[in-house]
């Protein structure tokens, strides 16, 4: 193995844990009482932020604006993320992550868990990874004392 390819693996391999950390950044802002401010921070000019049931916010601006009220929605959450698939190309990557979230909605004071998807698109801007495209899939958002397979969706 040539000095170049392990140059080119190790870069590989960095690109994935410095992805894995734009991940936990966010998910920390949103356990933050969503700073607003800090994941829009994370995003590209032009991202799209795509929850699908959750709502939808276009460029850093739109997103930013979007997290404002996610406290007064979601007072309380813990973003759990687990079994990323990475695939880095140059500066580009794409990246699936699934979600288990307990969280309170604020409507009626709920305990809920929810379980989604995360498809996300990630470009390397001056060196520092950031979102692209986040697509959230949601698979249920559920009464936490009566579970999935009785409520599905609150």
């Amino acid at each position: 193995m040539s000095l170049e390819d392990i140059e080119r693996r190790l870069r590989a391999l960095e690109d994935v844990e410095e992805i894995k950390r734009l991940k936990a950044r966010y998910c920390a802002y949103c356990d933050d009482n969503y700073d607003a401010d800090k994941i829009a921070s994370l995003f590209v000019a032009d991202a799209i932020w795509d929850g699908g049931i959750r709502g939808r916010a276009e460029g850093r601006e739109g997103i930013r604006e979007f997290f404002v009220n996610a406290p007064n929605r979601l007072p309380f959450a813990v973003h759990m993320v687990m079994n990323p698939i990475i695939e880095v190309s140059g500066d580009t990557a794409t990246g699936v992550w699934y979600l288990f979230q307990p969280c309170t909605y604020a409507d009626g004071d709920r305990a809920v868990w929810g379980s989604a998807r995360y498809d996300e698109e990630y470009v390397r801007v001056d060196g520092v990874w950031m979102f692209k495209h986040l697509k959230l899939t949601s698979h249920f958002w559920t009464p936490f004392d009566e579970g999935w397979a009785q409520t599905q969706f609150v």
